[in-house]
Parts: C-alpha cells; structure tokens; sequence
C-alpha cells in the first residue's frame, strides 16, 4: 500500500518561516529596469502591485544590492537609508494586494559593471569583464568581512521597510556565487581551493542575515546547483553546500537555479537566444561585438516545462528544508508535479512578465496555458525599463 502524504494543494496556505502565505506560489527575482537613481519609482511599485493582484502568494525585488560597488549597473538600488520611504511604499501596496513582498540582497561581486558603478568590481581573483573593459579586482578580506556585515545591515533596513522575507543571492556568479566556482576562484588562501573554504563567503553571509534578523522575516537563499560552465561550480559540490546551509539553520528555504550572468547567461533561460535584441541594449562597440560573436556567450538551451526539475530531484533527495523549484513553471500540471515531487513552493517569472494575472486565471481554470514562448525577448526589454515586447 502506497503510504505516501497527499500532496499539497499549490493554492492552499503555507508556512514559509514566520510567514503564512496564501499559496505556494512566488514571483520570482527578476531584475526590473525600473530604479533610476537607485531608488524605487512609480513604475516599480505599479510592477509589483500588478503581480501581487495577480495571485502570487509573494513576490521578489530584484535585485538590491548590499553595497555600492555591489550592484550590476549604476542605478541598480542599493539598500541604504535613502531607499527606505520608497521601499515602504512598494511593500504597502504589495500588501493591500494581501501578497507578501521579498527583497533579493546580494552583491554582484565580478558581474558588477565597475565601470557605471565608477568603482572597480570584486571578485576572488582578478579578470577582465568584458562588459566594463576594465578589471575587476581582488577583493581582500577586509573587503569580505565588510560585504557580509552589509547583507546584514541590508536585511535589517528590509524590515524597515515592511518586507516580509529577504531572499540572499547565492548563484549566477555573483561574489558569493564566485567564491564557489572553482573556474573563478583561484585563490590560495583561507578562501580558495577546498570547496569547505570556497564555501565560507557563502555560510557567513547567511549565517549574518539570520543573525541579524532572528525569526522576524522569513530568509531565503537562491542556490546555484551547477553553473553550466566547464570547471565551474557542479552539482555535487552545490548539494554539500545545501547540506552545510541546512545543518547550520540559517535559512528557511533553498530557491534552486543555474547558470552564470558571467559566463553562460542563458543556461537559466532555456528557450531562444534573441542576440539582436540583446546587442541593441549596448552602446557600440559593444553592439557590434555582440552581434559578431554573441552566439559564443548568449547560447540558446531548448525549453521543456519543470527544465530544473531532474537536477532539483537530487536536492530534494538529500535535503529535509523547505525547497522552492524554479525554471520551466508555467501551467497548474507542472505546479502539481512540484508539490507530488516533495517541494513546497514554485517560482514563476518569465510567464508571469508575459502575463502578471496568470496565477488568477490558472486558479480559476486549471487548464489554462501561459502566452509565454520562451523567446527572452523580455531580458533585453526589462534592462531597457519596459515590459514584455509581447504584452
């Protein structure tokens, strides 16, 4: 007799920490082109009201960084007091929508453009990006211990602004993420070589957003499993990492992803490669490097639905925490798959730019198909500040 627990139903409530949500279903992070001057607009805030009104249990803000020289272009928000009285208005209005609202903080060490943010991007080990034609540079210790004293300073203004989760950014090879790839961390100190020390950025950062938040907001942390790059950070390394973050108790759930903003971009995306439209959202010569040579960097991946589910599987295999599946999640028979397959919330994005009620209108008819075709002509639009071409 199969003695297996009914699944639970993606529209019931769930606990997510201190959180009770009204259904298992989150916005996804993905970065809106909406902060100009690094603060919160109108446009922003009416983003996240829309999707917070579409049915999302909660959604992410992407992407705020904990420091200056930690956000991917100059008017990226970074969380200091001057962003709070906008912050707080986002969060109200999610709210009024009876959606909770998260904050994705991080730093994006080597994917930071040293050259908009007028200082130089952090990384492990010096290179060279090829977005800012400038080197990045190594960053010390001092440089370490102060970027992970500032996601904890950056979660305790979230909670000023009425956020109700933070969600730390793990993956894409952003610093923490960098630290543990091996393909990019050439270190040989106390923070190189053995993933146990390529994993303490990491576990620290962590460890001090849950040190400095207690159980008042819910944590969670967006994962690498592998960044789809040869010599990169693999799947077995990430789920000893997994396993390290859950012995210590520093987060309330894992959100799994892949692939690198620094070396393999569409690895995440699965779907088209639009390389045109990407290379129009570069000054030259940069626009035409890219349409030159662009299908080098902006590879295109075939789409299937629940695309991270089969690597999910074995986090999911190994790990007692709350797990959150990511990547191909785009109608009600997938969503159920996720719940029969032991994880506990689902994350939408592309599909939710397409269409922000989807969540309603799925509710409302289980059969509904998403308008999304994959086409990632909604990334080059989003850095732009508009939505989906589509739309």
């Amino acid at each position: 007799m199969d003695a297996r627990p009914t699944p639970p139903d993606v529209f019931g409530q769930a606990k997510l920490g201190p959180l009770t949500l009204r259904n298992r279903i989150i916005k996804a992070a993905t970065f809106e082109g909406m902060t100009k001057d690094a603060l919160v607009s109108d446009d922003l805030i009416a983003f996240h009201r829309e999707h917070a009104a579409g049915g999302v249990a909660m959604t992410t803000v992407a992407y705020c960084a904990v420091a200056p020289e930690g956000r991917t272009e100059r008017d990226q928000i970074w969380m200091r007091p001057e962003a709070l009285p906008g912050l707080r208005r986002l969060t109200d209005a999610v709210h009024a929508e009876g959606a909770a609202a998260s904050a994705q903080i991080g730093h994006a060490g080597p994917v930071a453009n040293g050259r908009s943010n007028r200082v130089p991007a952090l990384a492990p080990s010096p290179s060279f990006n090829k977005q800012a034609m400038q080197m990045t540079r190594r960053a010390t210790v001092a440089d370490i211990e102060r970027i992970t004293r500032a996601h904890a300073a950056a979660a305790r203004l979230a909670i000023e602004a009425g956020f109700d989760a933070v969600e730390i950014h793990l993956g894409h090879n952003y610093f923490a993420s960098s630290f543990l790839s091996p393909k990019i961390n050439k270190r040989r100190d106390g923070y190189g070589g053995p993933l146990a020390n390529r994993a303490k950025v990491a576990l620290s950062v962590t460890r001090a957003v849950r040190d400095a938040v207690g159980d008042r907001i819910a944590v969670l942390a967006k994962l690498n499993m592998d960044d789809g790059v040869p010599g990169g950070l693999w799947l077995d390394e990430s789920l000893q990492v997994a396993q390290w973050i859950e012995r210590d108790g520093s987060v309330d759930a894992l959100e799994l992803t892949a692939g690198s903003s620094l070396l393999n971009p569409m690895y995440l995306f699965r779907g088209d490669a639009p390389i045109r439209e990407f290379a129009a959202t570069f000054k030259q010569p940069m626009r035409l490097g890219v349409n030159l040579v662009g299908d080098r960097f902006i590879r295109a991946y075939p789409y299937r639905e629940a695309y991270l589910l089969d690597s999910a599987r074995q986090f999911r295999a190994a790990l007692d925490m709350p797990l959150i599946l990511l990547g191909g999640v785009s109608q009600r028979a997938t969503m159920d798959l996720a719940m029969a397959e032991g994880f506990q919330f689902v994350a939408m994005a592309r599909a939710l730019l397409r269409e922000p009620d989807l969540v309603n209108r799925i509710r409302r008819e289980p059969a509904t198909r998403s308008l999304c075709i994959h086409c990632n002509k909604c990334m080059p639009t989003i850095f732009s500040g508009t939505r989906c071409v589509l739309a």
